[in-house]
């Protein structure tokens, strides 16, 4: 059997890529919407065509867990630990009962505005373990750093961090970066130009 290289983390899938430039609502060139297939109402089969796509992705870094936050992070997540055959954490919002010793971060959102407590029961999350961060976007950045803060304080490893979609223009890479955390997408917007999406050129 001929085995095949790893996949760049960086490549495209092509038909997410395709829906949203077909299918994206773009509000005052500063909100993509695109929650009719992604994070409100969901194409399993899709879903887990784009779970499987960025498994392959991140399988290289040797995962032994997937980590998100919810809501919309866990339908992407748990194609994701499907494709890896891997466990599913995810960190649970606002005032939520969980057991104890439980490891907690708040995160300001500029976007909805406010804060949100995330909190993970150690039980679930312990020294030693490999994670994977999962989400649908990278915007800001915050909710990824805080859960890579989370997994730091347990004693685990964050080995790379996953998302179905990456709006460059907000920069949220950049302390997931710093940190050293390789950052695997799906699709990558540019910009958002005249009620368009802008995506991404990729160099031939």
């Amino acid at each position: 059997m001929t085995s095949h290289p790893p996949i760049a983390i960086d490549t495209p899938f092509e038909p997410l890529v395709q829906r949203i430039v077909a299918e994206a609502t773009v509000v005052d060139d500063r909100i993509l919407k695109i929650d009719h297939f992604l994070n409100h109402r969901i194409e399993p089969a899709f879903m887990q065509a784009m779970g499987d796509a960025l498994a392959e992705r991140v399988r290289p870094f040797a995962p032994t867990l997937v980590l998100t936050a919810e809501a919309s992070g866990i339908a992407p997540a748990l194609a994701v630990a499907v494709a890896l055959d891997v466990p599913l954490v995810y960190a649970k919002k606002y005032a939520p009962v969980v057991e104890t010793p439980a490891i907690s971060r708040i995160v300001h959102s500029p976007t909805k505005g406010g804060e949100t407590k995330l909190a993970v029961s150690g039980r679930y999350l312990g020294a030693g373990m490999r994670v994977v961060l999962i989400d649908d976007f990278l915007a800001n950045g915050k909710t990824a750093l805080a859960l890579a803060e989370i997994v730091a304080d347990a004693g685990a490893t964050t080995v790379a961090a996953g998302f179905l979609v990456e709006k460059l223009f907000q920069h949220g890479r950049e302390a997931l970066a710093q940190l050293g955390i390789p950052i695997a997408t799906l699709a990558q917007v540019e910009r958002l130009e005249g009620g368009r999406v802008v995506m991404r050129e990729r160099s031939r």
